[in-house]
């Protein structure tokens, strides 16, 4: 089988420091292997959605180099696969539909608890996942071994939300699947996410993919750059953005290249791209907007037990 990895953004901005950090992450994995390299956009969640963003997010991203090798897929346009899904779940007694509220779980530590706390009532409800008992352990292929008591830490998850936007946990499980993605690449801010798309993967009877978590990237006052003003735009120029972002990644030999473009670096990049050197239990301070100081910096923020959300 082809390796196939994919880069997924949500098209709620440009794209950010973070963002090509996992996008070029992405890239190296699949080109390294000889395979395939897709691109997602993420706009389940419309309500979120910038309008243009994610033409600029891909014009962002054909600058550095880094094209897709198929049309772009748009999750917004695949609402009748997830609800095949949702259907089958639904029939096989695992998933069921729930009225309760945000409020309504603040009592029970924000975890669904075995039987909803309220009723349901007309047609104005979600759709959770009837999560089963024990421990989901899957090995990263940087973060090492991680587990997690899903009915614990997460509870029954929604699948489908109340307003009827349909929940990521679901969307990218089926997409992964119908993509033929084998590797997915992404920020650690989803690790303790995985144990619940392994679970449905399971129960929907899909492949489950090989998955490598990159350090998070953050500002200079620890924020995920996603959640932070400031700091987190790209260099305007392609060939900075991309040496910068390989030392980010551990790969200094490969960014000191002597190349004229884009194109030829990643072209020779890959040939040098060494998996051994990426950066594990750490978080990456960002460079400043247009900067130079692309440092590392050591935190402890990885868990070896996904005991807490």
């Amino acid at each position: 089988m082809t390796r196939t990895g994919r880069f997924a953004p949500s098209p709620t901005g440009d794209l950010h420091w973070g963002s090509l950090l996992v996008a070029l992450g992405s890239w190296l994995e699949a080109r390294a292997a000889g395979g395939r390299w897709l691109l997602r956009i993420e706009d389940v969640d419309t309500r979120r959605a910038v309008p243009g963003a994610a033409a600029r997010q891909q014009a962002q991203l054909a600058a550095l180099g880094l094209t897709a090798d198929a049309p772009a897929w748009v999750q917004s346009a695949r609402g009748e696969a997830y609800a095949q899904a949702l259907r089958r779940l639904a029939q096989a007694g695992h998933a069921y539909p729930c009225a309760c509220t945000r409020g309504d779980l603040a009592g029970h530590g924000g975890v669904h608890p075995p039987r909803c706390v309220r009723p349901v009532r007309g047609d104005t409800h979600a759709w959770r996942l009837r999560v089963p008992a024990g421990i989901t352990t899957f090995d990263d292929a940087l973060q090492g071994c991680f587990e997690q008591d899903v009915r614990r830490a997460v509870g029954d998850f929604v699948l489908r939300r109340a307003d009827g936007l349909w929940a990521y946990q679901l969307a990218v499980v089926v997409d992964d699947a119908a993509c033929g993605i084998t590797d997915v690449v992404r920020g650690a801010d989803l690790l303790d996410s995985t144990p619940r798309q392994i679970l449905l993967q399971h129960l929907l009877r899909l492949p489950t993919p090989r998955y490598l978590h990159l350090p998070m990237l953050v500002d200079t006052h620890g924020r995920k750059l996603s959640k932070s003003a400031g700091a987190t735009a790209l260099s305007d120029d392609p060939m900075l953005a991309l040496r910068i972002t390989l030392r980010l990644l551990g790969q200094h030999a490969a960014a000191g290249i002597d190349a004229a473009h884009p194109a030829a670096l990643l072209a020779r990049a890959v040939r040098r791209y060494d998996p051994s050197l990426l950066p594990r239990v750490c978080r990456l301070v960002a460079p400043q907007s247009g900067g130079t100081n692309a440092t590392r910096t050591l935190h402890g923020t990885h868990r070896m037990r996904g005991d807490a959300r």
